[in-house]
């Protein structure tokens, strides 16, 4: 399940359990709600509102983000068209597939952003300039 293009990014529900008499509310993430399997876990907090994360594309790796508190925006682009999607309920998740640019901003006081990942880190699955990035799209689509 990869894809690399902006109409097939989605919203995933994440199952959220009510408890019955007011205690809160409880999500759980087992392995068939994002299609890989996690292999690393890292979240961001306290960013200032005015600052942006992210600003890369992967070549292989894909991405569940979830607002756990707060909201941001989640800026995405395939190389042709630009998506805006705001996160701000803790049992909705973004899956970020690989070949997508992606920045996030705006984010609330107290926000925090839970990613998983489908793999350890590595710098060359990285592109972090956005150039670089139009030409790896191009070159995706005219092999």
């Amino acid at each position: 399940m990869n894809y690399d293009k902006l109409e097939d990014i989605h919203l995933r529900d994440i199952p959220k359990i009510v408890h019955p008499r007011g205690k809160g509310n409880l999500s759980v993430i087992e392995k068939d709600l994002i299609p890989f399997d996690i292999k690393r876990v890292y979240y961001l907090y306290d960013v200032p509102s005015d600052s942006t994360r992210g600003g890369h594309a992967h070549i292989e790796l894909q991405q569940f983000l979830i607002p756990l508190s707060g909201s941001f925006d989640v800026v995405l682009d395939d190389g042709k068209n630009r998506r805006v999607i705001t996160l701000n309920r803790p049992f909705k998740g973004l899956l970020i597939p690989c070949g997508i640019w992606r920045e996030l901003e705006n984010f609330s006081a107290g926000a925090v952003c839970l990613s998983l990942v489908s793999d350890v880190y590595k710098e060359e699955d990285y592109i972090r300039d956005y150039e670089e990035f139009k030409l790896f799209k191009s070159r995706k689509s005219n092999p």
